[in-house]
């Protein structure tokens, strides 16, 4: 059963109309980057519950979630108009098994993701404990209109802190934007335009892919996988290729 411990709001950025980042403070058990938490409300005498992956690293006390707002949802909207100061519920232990320790040996490590997805990656980059196994790292962020790209900041100054070892790139799904892909993820990769930007092939051999994000997105993005690069799903007890985690 969840041990449940009070938080406090630090800070609640919002960067457009439904997407926002809420900071919180916490004494919760230390988390592996990649791994989620819960967050609650109660409200009208009922514990609304919903599970959030920490952006943050773990060394880090600011506990920050990026979250979308579902318009007819009975946490988001709530999430989205608390204040600093306010108090909500978070779960004392992280949960999860998105984490690099879960990655077999590969040259190269793929981290996809869509929308707010994207939190797991940059909480293992921004630990960046185990990323020396891997000679190149691509990280690609999906998103439907360039305003939703709220963390590209942060993933340039990434990538200038791992000089060269940490490529980035996103993709706009519904305009036309300088500096990003215009599509799918998927299409990207079936045309070959996202190793060709990266320089390097995703392939059975020398590559691993994360998958995080919309579940269409992770769905189309493995059966492609699987069946033209020879690549299968990970597992403990057969290593693989593709590690998923969906994004609802």
């Amino acid at each position: 059963m969840a041990v449940w411990i009070t938080a406090r709001v630090e800070k609640n950025q919002s960067w457009t109309d439904n997407l926002f980042s809420l900071t919180v403070s916490a004494p919760v058990a230390r988390f592996t980057a990649g791994q989620y938490t819960k967050l609650a409300l109660d409200i009208d005498d009922e514990r609304v519950v919903r599970a959030y992956s920490f952006v943050n690293a773990p060394d880090n006390p600011h506990l920050e979630f990026y979250l979308v707002t579902v318009p007819d949802g009975k946490l988001s909207p709530r999430l989205h108009a608390l204040q600093p100061g306010d108090e909500l519920q978070i779960t004392e232990e992280a949960q999860g098994f998105f984490v690099l320790e879960e990655v077999p040996p590969c040259d190269t490590l793929w981290m996809l993701a869509t929308g707010t997805a994207i939190g797991p990656y940059l909480s293992m980059l921004e630990a960046g404990t185990g990323l020396e196994r891997f000679q190149q790292i691509v990280l690609v962020h999906g998103a439907r209109y360039a305003r939703d790209l709220s963390y590209l900041p942060q993933m340039q100054q990434l990538a200038q802190r791992w000089q060269g070892k940490l490529k980035i790139h996103t993709v706009v799904s519904r305009e036309q934007a300088a500096g990003s892909f215009s599509g799918r993820i998927p299409a990207l990769i079936e045309s070959g335009a996202l190793e060709a930007a990266s320089g390097v092939t995703i392939d059975a051999l020398h590559s691993h892919v994360m998958l995080c994000g919309n579940p269409q997105m992770v769905r189309d993005t493995q059966q492609l996988l699987i069946a033209s690069r020879g690549m299968r799903k990970h597992l403990k007890r057969k290593p693989g290729h593709i590690t998923s985690e969906h994004y609802w």
